[in-house]
């Protein structure tokens, strides 16, 4: 199989090298900038130009949906069926807040009450006439400090005041009523045949420290599993199947939820490429081969592929200054990552990480300079484990956390999946999450 990933900021990484490792032909494309111009060294043929490559790829897979989509399209347009990601249409589905929640009204998905701001200065006069708590989202993913949940209508204008005076507006934005409940998603992968069997519940954890305080990031860690039946599924993802089929889509689409107290499931967003560090979480339910499995999903074959049921939970391990990375290259790669056994590497996904050389390891009782893995910049890996419960799929992963030396202050949350033991028992009440268990002890 020959497998081309198209990965504008090295997302990745953990793809094309277990492709490798199952002995396929590999071109990893990540676009050259001082922030990702190391990831992937010594460990993959990291490639500059994709272009070159396209004809000669079984499977290209896009894995961010910002950039390049035009070229994909083109391909599409000259017979290429091998190509994994979004089109132009289902990509302004996440980047367009508004736009996404008018597709879930189309399909008869519920929907929170919103308003769309193209000034700041409309956005306060419409808190202030309002007076209660408002949820405020970008439209431009870039900046992810614009997603803020308030606690007030006070501290939502202390905001947008602050955003004003920063000059951060780049797109409209959305300022969404808020709603209490439990937070929980579920995605599936689509092609050319539908949906394949498997729903994907999950649950993240955004906030850089325990207890979901700190700045927001991507994901600092995540919970998921794969169900052959969901309630949330049935209510929110599963109605979209007649539009994706459509478009032509073939890839991964994920609704992010709130479910209140009554049951309700109100759709937040979508995700319409794999999430990171979510697909990395999903490869340890993967059984088989990720290459294969990708190439059949072009092809419309639903390979079965995931094992069901079980509880596998992903923790993001950095180093400083993640999440701004204002430091030099200098300063976060090339530092060695000890004690990775080749049994690891089922459970650790490398994502800014790369081959260093000349770095000390003692061999047969002797200090030698050897090439070790290592640090390609402040976003390093994850760390993931599969059990019947989330305490003991936690449990097991930050156990192979620890078992690392990072000579640089690394940094993870020790909390990840802990506040499910909470959320499970209100949600599953109304007949969500069924099955699953957050600790036989608790």
């Amino acid at each position: 199989m020959r497998l081309l990933v198209v990965d504008p900021f090295g997302d990745g990484l953990d793809v094309a090298m277990r492709a490798h490792r199952d002995g396929h032909q590999v071109k990893h494309f990540i676009r050259q900038t001082e922030k990702s111009k190391h990831i992937g060294r010594g460990f993959v043929e990291v490639i500059d130009d994709f272009k070159p490559w396209m004809r000669w790829a079984d499977v290209v897979f896009n894995v961010d949906n910002t950039v390049y989509l035009r070229d994909m399209a083109s391909a599409r347009a000259e017979g290429h069926t091998g190509i994994i990601g979004p089109t132009d249409e289902t990509a302004a589905w996440e980047t367009d807040r508004a736009l996404g929640q008018r597709i879930f009204r189309k399909h008869g998905i519920p929907t929170i009450p919103f308003k769309e701001f193209k000034d700041y200065d409309s956005a306060l006069s419409y808190v202030k006439r309002e007076d209660r708590r408002f949820v405020s989202k970008p439209s431009d993913e870039e900046d992810k400090a614009l997603s803020y949940v308030a606690k007030s209508p006070e501290d939502m204008c202390y905001m947008l005041q602050r955003w004003k005076k920063l000059g951060k507006l780049k797109a409209p934005f959305i300022l969404q009523d808020f709603i209490a409940g439990t937070e929980m998603a579920v995605g599936a992968f689509c092609g050319p045949h539908g949906f394949n069997e498997g729903w994907c519940e999950n649950w993240e954890f955004k906030k850089l420290m325990n207890n979901d305080l700190g700045c927001a990031t991507g994901e600092q860690g995540t919970v998921l599993r794969f169900v052959k039946q969901s309630k949330l599924a049935r209510k929110v993802l599963a109605p979209l199947g007649t539009e994706l089929a459509r478009l032509g889509y073939t890839g991964y689409i994920d609704v992010n939820c709130i479910i209140d107290d009554k049951g309700t499931p109100w759709p937040l967003e979508f995700t319409m490429r794999p999430g990171w560090p979510t697909y990395n979480i999903q490869l340890a339910l993967l059984n088989g081969d990720t290459a294969t499995w990708l190439h059949d999903l072009t092809k419309g074959h639903d390979a079965r592929i995931w094992t069901f049921d079980r509880v596998a939970i992903g923790v993001v391990m950095s180093v400083p200054d993640y999440p701004y990375s204002h430091m030099t290259r200098k300063e976060v790669v090339g530092i060695p990552i000890y004690g990775i056994k080749p049994s690891m590497w089922e459970h650790l996904h490398p994502c800014e990480m790369m081959l260093a050389q000349d770095i000390p390891l003692r061999v047969k009782g002797e200090m030698r300079p050897m090439p070790v893995p290592a640090t390609a910049g402040d976003y390093v890996l994850v760390m993931t484990a599969v059990a019947e419960t989330v305490r003991d799929a936690s449990n097991t992963a930050y156990r192979r956390l620890e078992s690392l030396i990072v000579p640089n202050s690394p940094m993870y949350r020790t909390d990840i999946g802990r506040r499910l033991g909470k959320q499970l028992p209100k949600i599953q009440k109304h007949g969500y999450a069924q099955g699953m268990v957050y600790s036989v002890t608790n």
